[in-house]
């Protein structure tokens, strides 16, 4: 007989920002669907759709009336990352929040990883790449991106910039996002650090793009990037506007089911 007095199964919305993904995101989808039904039988799987030009929107429409927990938001228009990963959070619902892009390059499969570092005592578990698996002139710029901005905000991360990530979903309750750019990831790790959140690592593997191409790597957009890091700085380090008082640690007691084995925990 089961315990009645048991915790309940933690909750847990799993999104994926996508914007010309119509090549993986099914896949994707469908994967997220059946890990979070191992992790937990309370679960969605949301798709923000940045205003794709591609067959995206259609895939996720037929999905969603495929699999009732799976939600699909659209942008009319594309707004940029940040907007579409401050949408995906604002729609998530349970207790834990997870994301990854829908391009692919993380494998949602490697969730319980993530799942399986998620102490009482920790506040987001955040993956870091083992090897960057994209072409060389992208590794060079995602290199010289990551040590820069890590020094610049005084970051205690060791990758800024790895799209895959487990967090409470009551961090958002003090940490407010604004940014619409990629700059959205900077901006979400140095206010978790300065709301004195505890992060945990992990290591996960990052895969070749199969499907259509980065929007990122071109001259303008890297520097109007360094444009938008700089005023960010300036912000977040100089001015130290959007700190607050370091949180006691979530230890809620409906979610801290959610424990490492003794050989994983941090």
């Amino acid at each position: 007989m089961a315990d009645s007095r048991a915790p309940r199964p933690p909750g847990l919305s799993i999104f994926f920002p996508a914007y010309n993904d119509g090549g993986t995101i099914a896949s994707l989808v469908i994967l997220a669907v059946q890990v979070a039904g191992r992790l937990t039988p309370d679960f969605e799987v949301i798709v923000v759709n940045d205003g794709s030009q591609d067959a995206t929107k259609d895939i996720l429409d037929d999905l969603a009336r495929t699999y009732p927990n799976v939600r699909a938001i659209h942008h009319q228009q594309n707004r940029g990352y940040g907007a579409a990963l401050r949408t995906g959070f604002g729609a998530s619902t349970k207790d834990l929040i997870a994301y990854t892009d829908g391009d692919a390059q993380y494998d949602p499969a490697e969730l319980p990883l993530l799942w399986n570092r998620l102490s009482p005592d920790a506040d987001m578990v955040t993956g870091f790449k083992i090897s960057r698996s994209d072409p060389w002139h992208r590794v060079v710029i995602g290199r010289v991106y990551h040590h820069t901005v890590k020094f610049l905000f005084r970051l205690r991360v060791r990758d800024v910039d790895c799209d895959f990530r487990l967090m409470r979903r009551e961090i958002f309750d003090r940490v407010k996002l604004e940014k619409d750019t990629g700059v959205i990831c900077l901006e979400m790790m140095r206010k978790i650090q300065d709301a004195g959140f505890r992060v945990v690592e992990v290591p996960v593997h990052h895969y070749h793009r199969l499907h259509g191409r980065s929007q990122f790597f071109n001259f303008k957009r890297v520097f109007w990037t360094g444009i938008d890091v700089m005023r960010l700085w300036v912000k977040l380090v100089v001015l130290g506007r959007g700190r607050t008082n370091p949180p006691v640690l979530f230890r809620n007691p409906t979610i801290s089911g959610v424990v490492p084995p003794e050989s994983t925990k941090p």
